[in-house]
């Protein structure tokens, strides 16, 4: 378990929260062009769901446990999810094209299958 940490200095080195962090910009990217009645709605729930894959990554790097791990990368995997419902509405509401709507959603997969294999590799090596 502490040997995944060992190759890496800090939760930034890991390419899935690399990944997810990229993410987020573009989630920021994508709501920018909200409508203002938005603003505390799909807007701010979308971004604090995006802001909370990276986030939960970061937290659950530092746990010690492989089950408190785990715990903080199974809500990062909600939160992708979750993502992945309000790219489906902002397609459907008209806020966002076809190509933004699956160019996101590709970046979502690549976070949700990095981050799962990561904790593979944590349950594999505890």
């Amino acid at each position: 378990m502490d040997e995944l940490n060992r190759k890496t200095k800090s939760f930034e080195d890991l390419l899935v929260w690399q990944k997810a962090h990229s993410f987020v910009l573009k989630a920021y990217e994508i709501t920018s062009n909200n409508p203002k009645q938005e603003q505390f709605g799909l807007t701010s729930q979308f971004r604090r769901a995006s802001i909370s894959i990276p986030a939960n990554i970061a937290e659950g790097y530092k746990k010690k446990g492989r089950l408190d791990k785990l715990r903080f990368y199974n809500i990062a995997q909600g939160s992708i999810e979750e993502c992945r419902y309000y790219i489906i509405l902002s397609k459907d509401l008209n806020y966002i094209d076809d190509k933004t709507a699956k160019e996101a959603t590709s970046a979502l997969i690549e976070v949700s299958y990095l981050l799962n294999n990561y904790c593979k590799a944590i349950s594999q090596n505890s």
